[in-house]
């Protein structure tokens, strides 16, 4: 995979093998502590103890995984091949193919998992409050995206190709001589359009329900202060639903028992949690088209060196692209609290000591703000 190799031509000047190490060990730095950071907020936030911030923990262990495995790897080959050494073993780079493939599906199919549930959230949001909600279903989604990742990751190191085409610890990426990596882009491209696909079919049905439509005044029929019927808002019935209607059944609500004590409340998605559940569905986007944006140049370089011929596309237009994809070990956590007041509010209350004197006094206590603190 992409983020497995060193990009750029090793031309062997000292100048510009040392921008390269300072670039990979700027990368490293930046993945590590914006995901460990991010990581011990989720922990240490009660109120982010909720199945989609358990999924965000997880994608961010993976991309710091991700980084604390490949750039290393990548700085030793980049040395190496600057002071013409020995070039890494055939097991050591398949074994580093495999944890670079291994960490980039798992991203894949764990956005898919979240964009689906994304859209039961907003779409039938009773069936996700009962059923999705918990921690449960966010360990299942994990686990099955790490399967997923590993069955889709054990190929190339299993694959016995031929010795001559360059490893993946090489500097130059050279995927034209690899038909069967052309096989794990394609399906790594059909899993990130299956994603976009289920956030447009969210963001149709979302559209539909925002149409505007002209008012009809039509009266509702009560006879013992139970209303129902065309003209009827629906308050009381969601009254009687829940618990606190009384006296006889409305006709419209015939065969629905009511929430006793005994029964947990059924409740509907109210205007606040629509609100969150739609910023938490343009955070997750924002992650997935950064996902699109970041991988999608090495996958059209890749497909255009063997579809069109080897030189078709420009050396400076495919190390850009493969120092794209090393990027996105890193980039996530910035996205999120671009996109998330919750998290920025949360970072704030958990790490008091990155706030400005301003709002490091406004969070004091009144006793202290007298003292001069």
């Amino acid at each position: 995979m992409a983020n497995a190799s060193e990009p750029g031509g090793g031309g062997g000047e000292a100048a510009a093998l040392g921008i390269k190490l300072a670039a990979l060990s700027l990368l490293l730095c930046v993945s590590l502590a914006g995901n460990v950071l991010f990581a011990l907020l989720i922990v240490r936030e009660r109120s982010l103890h909720r199945a989609p911030y358990y999924l965000l923990l997880d994608l961010c262990l993976a991309d710091g995984l991700r980084a604390l495995a490949c750039l290393p790897a990548v700085m030793l080959a980049a040395r190496r091949a600057a002071a013409a050494g020995a070039p890494p073993g055939a097991l050591g780079c398949k074994l580093l193919a495999f944890l670079a493939a291994l960490f980039c599906f798992h991203a894949a199919f764990l956005l898919l998992g979240v964009g689906v549930t994304r859209y039961l959230a907003i779409a039938h949001h009773r069936f996700y409050a009962e059923r999705l909600a918990g921690w449960p279903c966010a360990a299942m989604l994990v686990c099955a995206a790490w399967a997923l990742a590993l069955a889709a990751a054990f190929p190339p190191v299993l694959d016995g190709g031929p010795e001559d085409e360059d490893a993946p610890c090489a500097l130059e990426q050279r995927p034209d001589g690899a038909p069967g990596a052309l096989g794990f882009l394609l399906l790594l491209a059909a899993v990130v359009g299956a994603t976009h696909l289920v956030y447009l079919r969210l963001l149709f049905f979302i559209h539909d329900r925002r149409k505007m439509r002209p008012a009809r005044l039509v009266p509702a029929v009560s006879h013992d202060w139970t209303f129902h019927g065309p003209g009827a808002t629906g308050q009381a019935a969601a009254n009687w639903t829940a618990g606190f209607g009384r006296g006889p059944t409305p006709p419209a609500l015939v065969g629905i028992r009511p929430a006793g004590p005994g029964r947990g409340a059924r409740r509907l998605l109210v205007l606040e949690e629509f609100k969150t559940e739609k910023r938490l569905c343009k955070m997750f986007y924002a992650v997935t088209l950064l996902f699109l944006l970041l991988w999608g140049p090495y996958v059209v370089a890749s497909y255009l060196r063997v579809l069109v011929r080897p030189g078709a596309v420009p050396q400076a237009y495919l190390t850009a692209s493969v120092w794209l994809t090393f990027a996105q070990a890193g980039i996530n956590p910035v996205v999120c609290f671009l996109f998330n007041r919750e998290l920025r509010d949360c970072f704030r209350a958990q790490f008091p000591c990155c706030q400005g004197p301003r709002a490091a006094q406004a969070a004091l206590p009144c006793d202290w703000k007298g003292v001069g603190l």
